[in-house]
C-alpha cells in the first residue's frame, strides 16, 4: 500500500489524466474521423462505378419531393425542358486542373414543371480578363443528360455579388441561388455530361482512390494503445525500483552529515597509526647516539632488525 500511495502524487495523477484523455481522443475522435473519411471515399467510388455502368433514367425516378433519393449522387438522368438564360449565375474561385476557372449555373425548367439548377461546365479567364465571354444556353426545348450532384454549403460572409455584368456566387447552394434569382429550385444540382446542349468545359469525374485515410486511422488506433502501455511500463519500473530499495538490494545514498562523520573517523585512525609507527624504536640508540639523527633515520628506514 505504501508503494501504491506514491502514485497518488500530483505528478502521476496529471500524467494519468493526460494519457487517458489522449487515448480517448484517439479511439473516439481521431481514428473515427479518418476511418469515416475513408468510408466516404469508398462509398463515393462505388456510386461512381455503379453510375458509369447504368443507363440514364428520367430525372423523376431519382427525385422525391424535390430532393434526390438516397445514394442517387453521380447517377445519370435525362430530362426535357428549356433553360432560363436570364437567371444564370457563375461560381467564382474555382480550379480546373490547377488553373482558375468559373463554373456556369443555369436553371432548367423541365416539362413536368420542376426547375433544376444545371451546371453547364466551366470557362477559363483569359489573361487580363476577370470573366471571359460565356456561350449562351440554347433557347427552346432541349433534352439533356446530366449527373446528380449534392448541394454545397455557403460560408458566412460569402454572399452573392454582381460583377462584370453577372451574378457571382462562391458555392453551388440551390437555396441561396433560388433566393437570389427568384426561381424555386430543386435540391442538389445537375452536372452536364460531355456533348450535351449548352455544355461548356466538361468537369471530369474525381479519381477513384480512397487516399491515405485508412492508414491514418490505424495509426491513431495504434497511438491510443501505445499511450496506456507506456504509462503502465513507467509505473511498473517505479514499483520495481521502490521494492528493491525497500529490500536493501540497492543501498540508498548516505546523508552529507554521515559522510562527514565517517571522513573524520578515517582521518583520526590514520593519525593514530602514524604515531604508533614512529614509536617502534630508534636505530643506533645508545649513550653516545645522536637522538636527533637517529630519530631521522628511524623515520626514514624504521627500526633496526636483530
Amino acid at each position: 500500500m505504501r508503494i501504491l500511495r506514491n502514485f497518488l502524487r500530483p505528478g502521476w495523477i496529471s500524467l494519468a489524466l493526460v494519457v487517458v484523455g489522449f487515448a480517448a481522443a484517439c479511439f473516439w475522435v481521431l481514428a473515427p474521423w479518418q476511418l469515416g473519411k475513408n468510408s466516404q471515399n469508398e462509398h463515393q467510388n462505388d456510386l461512381i462505378k455503379r453510375a458509369e455502368s447504368a443507363e440514364p433514367v428520367p430525372v423523376a425516378e431519382l427525385y422525391r419531393d424535390g430532393r434526390p433519393i438516397t445514394d442517387a449522387e453521380w447517377s445519370r438522368v435525362q430530362l426535357t425542358g428549356s433553360y432560363l438564360p436570364d437567371k444564370e449565375v457563375v461560381v467564382r474561385l474555382r480550379s480546373v486542373e490547377g488553373s482558375p476557372a468559373y463554373e456556369v449555373l443555369t436553371p432548367f425548367v423541365e416539362t413536368a414543371g420542376s426547375t433544376y439548377l444545371v451546371n453547364r461546365g466551366y470557362v477559363t479567364p483569359e489573361q487580363g480578363t476577370a470573366l471571359p465571354p460565356i456561350t449562351p444556353a440554347p433557347t427552346g426545348q432541349v433534352t439533356v443528360q446530366a449527373r446528380i450532384r449534392a448541394s454545397e454549403s455557403t460560408m458566412p460572409g460569402r454572399e452573392p455579388r454582381t460583377e462584370a455584368g453577372a451574378i457571382q456566387v462562391y458555392s453551388i447552394d440551390p437555396v441561396l441561388i433560388s433566393r437570389t434569382v427568384g426561381v424555386p429550385l430543386a435540391a442538389g444540382y445537375l452536372q452536364l455530361t460531355d456533348g450535351q446542349p449548352g455544355a461548356l468545359g466538361v468537369i471530369s469525374l474525381p479519381q477513384l482512390e480512397t487516399g491515405p485515410y485508412l492508414s491514418y486511422g490505424l495509426q491513431w488506433l495504434a497511438f491510443g494503445l501505445m499511450a496506456p502501455l507506456g504509462l503502465g511500463y513507467f509505473a511498473w519500473s517505479e514499483i520495481k525500483q521502490r521494492r528493491a530499495n525497500a529490500s536493501g538490494t540497492d543501498v540508498p545514498p548516505r546523508k552529507p552529515r554521515e559522510r562527514g562523520k565517517q571522513t573524520r573517523e578515517a582521518l583520526a585512525a590514520s593519525s593514530t597509526h602514524r604515531e604508533s609507527a614512529s614509536a617502534r624504536g630508534v636505530i643506533g640508540s645508545g649513550p653516545t647516539g645522536d637522538n636527533g639523527s637517529n630519530q631521522k633515520l628511524t623515520d626514514r628506514y624504521g627500526r633496526e632488525r636483530t
